[in-house]
């Protein structure tokens, strides 16, 4: 997932279709504000972040990325439509791992992103996932039901990191046993289903997150 940070809708448009058109997933936003409160949900692989901002600027954002523990690691790319060497100089020493001016041609904005997702080795994988009342903690390999503690099976725990990671997105019972059983066998679609049943009884008022689509798998909605 990459975040793009950027007030000027016809330029996050662009970068947002170049960037999936590369294959790569893409959350908008136009402010601080939002961009925070996207990673409480999930942190990205990196961030395309423009320094002129409405509520707060790029500069103060990334110094605020980089003292927190979660998000210190992700890759940001700076943009600008300032293109003075000091500006330059303070982004990179805030920390940014690459700085763009516009206006700027989409094939340089791709190969740039890829340029800092190689070199900065981005394998980060979203530590904390939440939908809700569920909170799935990537690293202490922890599920939360509306505060409570919930004790998943491995299997248990990689389908609900799947549906989790793929919020808002019907996912077919094929789909789940490729990623979680590593297996494309159809008669084996049955075992997902006994899964998500016990799943849901586990995460008590919270399972009914877990959304059944008739005839094609299952989801976990937004919000």
């Amino acid at each position: 997932m990459i975040y793009i940070v950027e007030d000027d809708i016809n330029i996050r448009q662009l970068q947002a279709y170049a960037l999936k058109n590369s294959g790569y997933e893409v959350a908008e936003c136009d402010n601080a504000k939002q961009l925070f409160a996207l990673c409480e949900e999930r942190i990205p692989r990196l961030i395309v972040l423009d320094i002129m901002l409405p509520d707060q600027d790029g500069i103060s954002i990334l110094k605020r990325l980089k003292s927190d523990h979660k998000t210190k690691d992700v890759p940001v790319v700076m943009v600008t439509a300032k293109s003075s060497e000091l500006d330059t100089v303070k982004g990179l020493d805030a920390g940014a791992d690459d700085y763009l001016s516009k206006p700027f041609g989409v094939m340089e904005f791709i190969s740039r992103v890829k340029a800092v997702l190689r070199r900065t080795g981005s394998t980060a994988q979203p530590l904390i996932y939440k939908a809700s009342g569920i909170e799935l903690d990537d690293e202490k390999h922890l599920v939360l039901a509306n505060g409570n503690v919930c004790e998943c099976t491995y299997k248990e725990y990689e389908l609900l990191k799947y549906l989790l990671v793929n919020k808002g997105i019907v996912l077919s019972r094929e789909k789940i046993m490729s990623k979680v059983w590593d297996t494309d066998f159809e008669g084996e679609s049955r075992t997902v289903d006994m899964h998500i049943k016990t799943l849901r009884q586990k995460l008590g008022e919270c399972g009914s997150a877990i959304k059944t689509v008739r005839n094609v798998g299952y989801k976990i909605d937004k919000e």
